[in-house]
């Protein structure tokens, strides 16, 4: 069993440690994989999380070394380490506004080109020191030797063990998907830049005009960054500010959504990794909604609207 995140004491304690004198802090977010507490002094505010790992807590900190500029404002990390009590810590510049998660319908037009201009500046971001492609670790170093490996693992039965989740999964969606992936992954091009990896929603930051802070980079990778713009479409129908930025896209920018096959490829790979993760874990609420969803990005593609414009999902 996982032990239990540091009580209130032991908090108070690392806090008094890191930052003498601080005013107060209070919680911001909670779960049972990580916390989060906002902190004041009379030089700074900063935010402190918590969580069982500290391997994506290292790949914030390597983001803000190598990737942050004015264009693309990535927190500054002040100190990563552990517990007394063994769990990860990250003291990091809080910065301000909300997440697009908690921003009303009404709210998010005005951010929506911001977003996309952000976007943009991750997958312009020099990739030139960072080696190989998929999820890369905190020195930048990419766990598959091509982008064509990175999509075709979750085929990989060394990797993805699917048969033992078959009580949990409907294993045709899933070898549907797979045989989908592994065909269009040949069409997708070796590309090296940086991918987010969860980028749109809780970890993009605002003050309803600009974007503040592009935060949370463990699911980072190096790669094609229209996979971003995928995430994006595979979303839509769990959060309002996916669908609003979706169909922002549809609107305004519709060239980003001219490549159907490879954003349907990533789309469906996408869906697998949370139906896998999420049947390994016994959320079956959670498996039910990623199949039914890859199963609608499958059917997708092959529809067409009235005016001979093949849908992305």
């Amino acid at each position: 069993m996982a032990k239990p995140f540091s009580t209130p004491v032991s908090i108070a304690t690392l806090v008094g440690r890191l930052l003498p004198g601080a005013a107060d802090f209070k919680p911001i977010t909670g779960g049972e994989e990580s916390l989060a507490f906002a902190i004041h002094t009379d030089r700074q505010s900063c935010v402190l999380r918590l969580n069982r790992s500290i391997e994506g807590f290292a790949k914030d900190d390597f983001a803000w070394r190598r990737l942050a500029s004015p264009s693309l404002p990535i927190p500054a990390v002040i100190e990563i380490g552990f517990t007394d009590d063994g769990h990860a810590y990250c003291l990091a510049q809080l910065v301000p506004g909300v997440t697009l998660q908690e921003l009303s319908p009404l709210e998010l037009p005005p951010v929506l080109a911001p977003v996309a201009a952000v976007m943009d500046e991750i997958a312009a971001s020099d990739a030139s020191d960072l080696s190989g492609f998929g999820p890369f670790d905190a020195q930048g170093r990419g766990h598959y030797g091509s982008w064509w490996h990175y999509l075709t693992a979750v085929a990989s039965p060394t990797l993805y063990d699917w048969a033992a989740l078959e009580a949990r999964i409907d294993r045709a969606v899933v070898d549907a998907c797979l045989e989908t992936i592994v065909a269009l992954a040949a069409l997708c091009p070796e590309v090296r830049q940086v991918v987010h990896g969860d980028f749109g929603s809780n970890n993009v930051l605002t003050d309803g005009r600009r974007i503040t802070g592009v935060i949370d980079w463990s699911e980072a990778m190096i790669g094609d960054p229209l996979y971003d713009l995928a995430n994006i479409l595979f979303w839509r129908p769990w959060l309002a500010c996916m669908e609003r930025q979706a169909r922002y896209f549809e609107t305004v920018e519709p060239g980003r959504l001219r490549d159907v096959e490879r954003l349907r490829c990533y789309q469906l790979r996408i869906g697998l990794e949370q139906l896998y993760h999420s049947a390994r874990l016994g959320a079956d609420d959670d498996v039910a909604w990623a199949s039914a969803r890859c199963r609608e990005v499958m059917l997708a593609g092959d529809r067409r609207d009235s005016s001979g414009v093949q849908h992305v999902g």
